[in-house]
């Protein structure tokens, strides 16, 4: 939410008397004077844990700037801070020259130069020229300029307005331009601040009170302490990172592209990294921390494509499920996960633990899969089912029957319009599309997709991939062909 200075000493003791009432987050920030960032404060935290790049979105005058100068204040770091709207890169390395024997490059330092820097903020970081955000990249993913290692650069920050394809309201913040997505993307954490609406009204008055203004941040040193503390764990767990955090981070990026939101590899790793400290900090994961961690996770918002919190939150409850769920009911999980056809009739025929829970399974891929897959996978399996061949109850039976019948008694109509004075054609423009795909197969495979395809087009499917969708009906035949010929 938003910051601003008040008396460190008193913000002190507020948090330690709040910690005695059990907060399992530690209160650090509202120590260096920072208020309203309780649900950021994990993901901040976080960061500093793994040392990875944060980057803060939020509009003017919510305390961006000063919660990253106040954290290199209390941590005691040599800090640069830049505006990226006016910087130069000669402001950034210093005035080259050549050595004595003028056969390499020196950068004159100075007190502003980044060398020798622990931490740096490129603020306004949205501003800053092309040519600028692309020298960033190696400052903020590697730790080098111009291809020299800052050895002793252990943080880099930034902050932005939001982008101008992202803001609503009465502001609009000229020239605070989409970040480079190869550049949003080397940041771990993007978090969003909030505004005054947001904030308590204890914080409130505490950002409101202008005692202390000027003041060092100064918890006593309770900040490095714990931090010390955090990264030594974190550098012990690093090699064997838990299983279940491993297993929700595939999961949730899994999940979020088929929803269209792509998260890249290296995405996924950092994240993976996040959790990791966010676990040693909290002590456990809880289900809505995470869900929160993974939407600071999400780099679309720095160049103006928010994604669908809807979506988000179904993504994160499927991937909770399958990495945190234990028995029949993880099974369940990690069989809707997987996508592909012919392997989720593998796992329902080597791997259900109870006919229970393959009935479960069923159900839930009937109602949640695409309706054409769902049919393919009902028609591929029926015959196996019927035979009593699958570790499915009687209502999983039951509900791969209705669907199957359906395509094995197939009737319907189909209609199309034609433009006026254009040629008539006896066929539909999708039907003419399927039997493309239908020529090229034969006999027992083919009489198949003919039953499948030809009741996609009496409920009015369009295939997206008509040739990739056979083609994993066909494996799923094959698995289950396998288990009824016994």
């Amino acid at each position: 939410m938003t910051v601003r200075r008040s008396s460190p000493k008193a913000a002190s003791a507020r948090t330690k008397a709040s910690r005695k009432k059990a907060a399992p987050i530690p209160t650090h920030l509202k120590a260096l004077g920072v208020y309203g960032f309780e649900t950021q404060e994990l993901a901040v935290l976080s960061a500093l844990v793994t040392c990875d790049p944060l980057l803060l979105i939020g509009r003017s005058g919510t305390g961006k700037t000063y919660l990253l100068n106040s954290l290199s204040e209390a941590l005691h770091l040599e800090h640069r801070h830049y505006n990226a709207s006016l910087i130069s890169f000669d402001d950034l390395v210093g005035f080259p020259y050549p050595d004595e024997t003028k056969s390499t490059i020196r950068f004159l330092e100075t007190p502003a130069t980044i060398w020798g820097a622990e931490s740096v903020l490129v603020d306004e970081i949205s501003r800053c020229k092309p040519e600028h955000q692309n020298r960033l990249f190696s400052l903020v993913h590697e730790r080098r300029i111009q291809g020299i290692p800052l050895e002793k650069l252990r943080y880099r920050w930034a902050a932005m307005n939001p982008c101008s394809s992202d803001q609503g309201g009465s502001e609009d913040y000229m020239g605070s331009e989409p970040l480079d997505p190869a550049l949003a993307d080397r940041f771990s954490v993007i978090v969003e601040v909030g505004d005054w609406d947001g904030l308590s009204d204890e914080d409130r008055k505490l950002v409101a009170d202008p005692s202390g203004e000027g003041a060092m941040s100064d918890d006593s040193g309770h900040l490095a302490a714990d931090l010390a503390t955090w990264q030594k764990q974190f550098e012990q767990q690093l090699p064997e990172c838990p299983v279940q955090v491993i297993d929700y981070v595939c999961a949730v990026v899994t999940v979020l592209g088929d929803a269209g939101i792509r998260l890249s590899p290296r995405r996924a790793r950092l994240m993976t990294r996040t959790l990791l400290a966010a676990r040693i900090i909290a002590g456990e994961l809880e289900f809505e921390s995470v869900r929160t961690l993974l939407c600071y996770s999400i780099p679309h918002q720095a160049w103006g494509e928010a994604p669908d919190i809807a979506r988000v939150s179904a993504a994160h409850q499927t991937a909770w499920d399958a990495a945190f769920l234990k028995g029949e009911r993880k099974w369940v999980h990690m069989f809707h996960m997987e996508r592909d056809l012919g392997k989720k009739a593998r796992q329902l025929l080597q791997h259900c633990p109870s006919p229970d829970a393959g009935s479960l399974a069923v159900e839930q891929l009937l109602a949640n899969e695409p309706k054409e897959r769902a049919a393919a996978f009902a028609l591929a399996a029926f015959p196996a089912a019927a035979a009593g061949k699958l570790p499915v109850g009687a209502e999983g039976v039951n509900d791969l029957g209705r669907l199957a019948q359906e395509l094995l008694t197939v009737t319907g109509e189909i209609t199309w319009q034609e433009r006026m004075g254009g040629n008539n054609h006896l066929r539909s423009p999708e039907m003419s599309r399927l039997s493309s795909v239908l020529v090229k197969l034969k006999g027992a495979r083919q009489e198949r997709a003919c039953q499948l395809f030809y009741w996609c087009l009496v409920n009015e499917l369009v295939l997206k991939d008509p040739v990739a969708l056979e083609e994993q009906f066909q494996r799923c035949v094959r698995v289950f062909a396998r288990v009824g010929a016994k």
